[in-house]
């Protein structure tokens, strides 16, 4: 949001610099987020004078030029050539002289230097008005009144005051603040001082020529609505002063009566519109909701469809405005209207709400209907606005002001308790302190006793509902920097259920990061169509496209996204995590499932001068797994093959019915559907099964192993259907408590080998924790497991 400096202190009288009041509104919760200088006229006319013709010649060398001399208050006059066909001794001019910076309204700025044209000096330049910014014309040169004062700066002369902008990041519920007005009340608060309202009392009618009967059918959407209406106006640009104030805060002037709109709304933060009055049917307005389907053309010529919800502005034939979000294309004031009917309402800030979502309009008055207006300000912004619009564009008051406010909205009444004040802050702040904060942010005290007070809380402030509510804004007001931080703090001992979700969370992001992987955020609003069960979904009600009309069922499909996206831009090697969580529609409940997302592709490492890139496989993929199992302490899971329609293949570890891991390739659909066309492949954790596993982890702590350990090889050939697992497990169930380890280093599948059959080269890790282990010891061992895996898996040694 942004404020001006100068138009603030318009209604408030303060000494402050922009600078100290920028420190105070970031103290008092509207965060000044940049302090600017503006100038309405750009380069302010800085190094401009006015300057006195005392002569005029012809150029000897150039039929169009002239050489004058010219007194812009110096001790010499400054020679200067001219090519200006109006320019003669006697005239009061515009000076840019050496040094200055001139900014036309078309081109670059440029700087005036002492230069020779045509064999004559020049000293400076005799300015146009579209020269400097002071209009459109370049005929020739400005010709001032015969009273301007020699050598006076021109900003001086036409009255150009440098401006500074306050960038305000207001949050959502500070509609009370989204205008001048609403920030002057903020800081009056704080300087208790006091701050000005529009002076509206020469309002009155002048006549009831054009009186417009107004009805409200949908009264719970629009529970006040005031309107007037004015004659004879003359649609044109707005004066300089208006202009200036809009061009400030970057609002675009249009004409007159719009600009006035305009200004009130910035000015008083309550929306208003203006109607062509002879473009509404019937002499009537009816605010009511149209039948579903309805088309209505909106000012920027797009038709829509209309909601049966949507609130809108009609006359007695069609609809004329979507009531407090956009106007119609056939009713606004153009350069033709001379009649105005002129609408100040408070709507139902969820009916805007959702009407600006719906159509995906987003405009300054949706802006601060759909966080809450004040709905007793309304005839006061009227009356401020005609009384504007019969100064700019001149006019009649050719009614009455209407005003159909059937239930009058009522303050918040809170109760508060000094004590809970002082608690909840923390300091001990005197109670007529508080009291006149209250007071002086217009909360009114309808009761007062000793324990605290019963307060009426006007109803601009939507977001002051509560104690606690009015205990901040007294907090705020009050300074947060002036809470001290106690040298003590006191605090409970609390019992952390085991495991830490965070922690062991960071633990493993931590170790992710460590090995080359990047973290990712995905969006978790995707498609309907990524849906694996429908059924399942939830659905947006309110989707702000096709394309984000549901929860995410998986992480895969965002993230296959951002692998897309990297992708395209020649990043074509990917180690991704997400943490994020999944959506489903179980058995009439919505239920969130947190999971761990993990995401390799392209080279598992980059080219150098001494290694040549080579792809990532699902073996660095599973590599990356079990780091994570062993990092976390989780052993004794169970290991299977994949059938599932998410990976193209893959494994699976379990602990009887929970799936603690599954992790694979990505199937070809999955990647034809994301754009993509290399391997890729993923691994999906469970991360409620694998918190859940933790709980039952033990840690215990034990001795370095003072024995040496000892390592055995075995060749083995076995079938084809024999796994690693089924090895592994038969060789833990030979000898527990010496075998440490058990991995696979080499497989050969060949011609050399019968049908069938598969070689494994087995290496196997023993330790006796209380001896050194022996030969005798170690072969006993080795014959035994050599047996029972020729006999439970028809292992051959090779």
């Amino acid at each position: 949001m942004k404020i001006s400096y100068s138009w603030l202190k318009q209604i408030l009288k303060t000494d402050k610099t922009p600078q100290e009041l920028s420190l105070i509104l970031t103290n008092i919760g509207l965060e000044v987020e940049s302090l600017e200088k503006v100038q309405t006229i750009p380069g302010g006319l800085e190094g401009l004078v006015i300057g006195f013709v005392e002569e005029r010649t012809q150029h000897p060398n150039a039929d169009r030029l002239s050489v004058t001399k010219v007194n812009v208050g110096g001790p010499e006059l400054l020679q200067i050539v001219c090519g200006a066909p109006n320019v003669a001794a006697g005239q009061k001019v515009v000076v840019a002289t050496v040094g200055t910076t001139v900014h036309p309204n078309e081109g670059e700025p440029f700087k005036i230097n002492k230069s020779k044209i045509r064999g004559e000096v020049s000293e400076g330049m005799i300015c146009a008005e579209d020269e400097i910014g002071l209009g459109n014309s370049h005929a020739g040169i400005m010709v001032l009144a015969e009273d301007a004062p020699i050598g006076l700066e021109a900003k001086k002369y036409f009255n150009v005051d440098d401006d500074y902008l306050f960038e305000i990041g207001l949050t959502p519920n500070r509609a009370d603040a989204a205008s001048h007005l609403g920030v002057a009340r903020d800081l009056a608060a704080y300087l208790r001082t006091s701050y000005d309202l529009p002076d509206v009392s020469a309002f009155k009618t002048d006549n009831e020529q054009l009186n417009i009967t107004v009805e409200v059918e949908a009264k719970d959407a629009c529970p006040r609505y005031s309107s007037v209406s004015i004659s004879g106006v003359t649609v044109k640009s707005s004066p300089e002063w208006l202009k200036d104030k809009l061009k400030v805060i970057g609002v675009r002037p249009i004409n007159n009566v719009v600009d006035v709109t305009n200004y009130v709304l910035h000015e008083l933060g309550q929306p208003l519109h203006a109607f062509d009055a002879d473009q509404i049917a019937g002499k009537k307005i009816i605010v009511k909701k149209c039948a579903e389907g309805t088309a209505f053309v909106t000012l920027d010529e797009v038709e829509r469809k209309l909601s049966s919800e949507d609130l809108m502005i009609c006359d007695a034939e069609k609809p004329l405005c979507i009531a407090g979000v956009f106007g119609g294309i056939g009713s606004g004031v153009t350069d033709q209207t001379t009649n105005i009917f002129l609408e100040s309402a408070y709507f139902n800030a969820v009916s805007v709400r959702k009407t600006s979502k719906r159509h995906g309009l987003k405009t300054d008055a949706s802006f601060r209907f759909e966080r809450g207006t004040d709905p007793e300000i309304t005839v006061l912004a009227l009356q401020r606005a005609a009384l504007l619009i019969k100064e700019v564009a001149g006019g009649e008051i050719s009614s009455a002001v209407s005003d159909i406010y059937p239930v009058k909205a009522n303050p918040f009444s809170v109760s508060v308790k000094y004590q809970n004040i002082v608690d909840l802050i923390g300091k001990n702040i005197p109670l007529i302190e508080i009291k006149e904060i209250i007071t002086s942010l217009g909360i009114e005290v309808a009761k007062e006793d000793a324990a605290g007070l019963d307060l009426l809380v006007p109803a601009y402030k939507v977001d002051v509902t509560r104690e606690c509510d009015i205990t901040e804004e007294v907090l705020r007001i009050y300074g947060y920097d002036n809470i001290e931080i106690p040298s003590k703090v006191n605090a409970s001992l609390a019992y952390t259920v085991k495991p830490n979700k965070e922690n062991i969370q960071n633990l493993t992001a931590d170790m992710l990061t460590a090995n080359g992987f990047t973290e990712i955020w995905c969006n978790s609003l995707t498609s309907l169509a990524n849906s694996k069960n429908e059924a399942e979904a939830v659905q947006i009600l309110n989707p702000l496209s096709s394309d984000l009309n549901a929860m995410r069922q998986s992480l895969l499909q965002p993230a296959l996204e951002s692998v897309a996206y990297n992708v395209n831009r020649k990043n074509s090697d990917i180690k991704f995590y997400e943490f994020g969580k999944t959506y489903h529609f179980i058995d009439g409940k919505y239920v969130e499932r947190p999971r761990l997302l993990l995401l390799l592709s392209g080279a598992k490492q980059s080219e150098q001068w001494n290694q040549q890139s080579t792809p990532a496989t699902f073996y660095n993929l599973k590599s990356a797994v079990d780091a994570i199992m062993k990092r976390l302490g989780l052993a004794g899971f169970q290991t299977d093959e994949l059938s599932n329609e998410s990976f193209a293949y893959g494994l699976k570890y379990f602990r009887g019915d929970k799936t603690l891991v599954s992790f694979g390739a990505v199937t070809n659909a999955n990647k034809k559907a994301a754009g993509l066309k290399q391997d890729i492949f993923y691994a999906d954790f469970d991360w409620t099964f694998v918190l859940d596993a933790l709980k039952k982890n033990k840690i215990i702590n034990k001795e370095v192993p003072k024995y040496p350990s000892v390592r055995r090889d075995l060749s083995l050939l076995i079938d084809q259907a024999v796994t690693f697992e089924q090895l592994k497990s038969v060789v833990f169930k030979t000898e527990k408590k010496l075998v440490k380890n058990v991995q696979v280093f080499d497989v050969y599948q060949g011609d050399k080998l019968p049908e069938g059959k598969k070689s494994y080269a087995l290496s196997f890790t023993l330790q006796d924790e209380e001896q050194t282990l022996t030969d005798k010891q170690i072969d006993a061992i080795m014959q035994k497991i050599i047996a029972n895996l020729a006999q439970t898996a028809k292992a051959e040694i090779r």
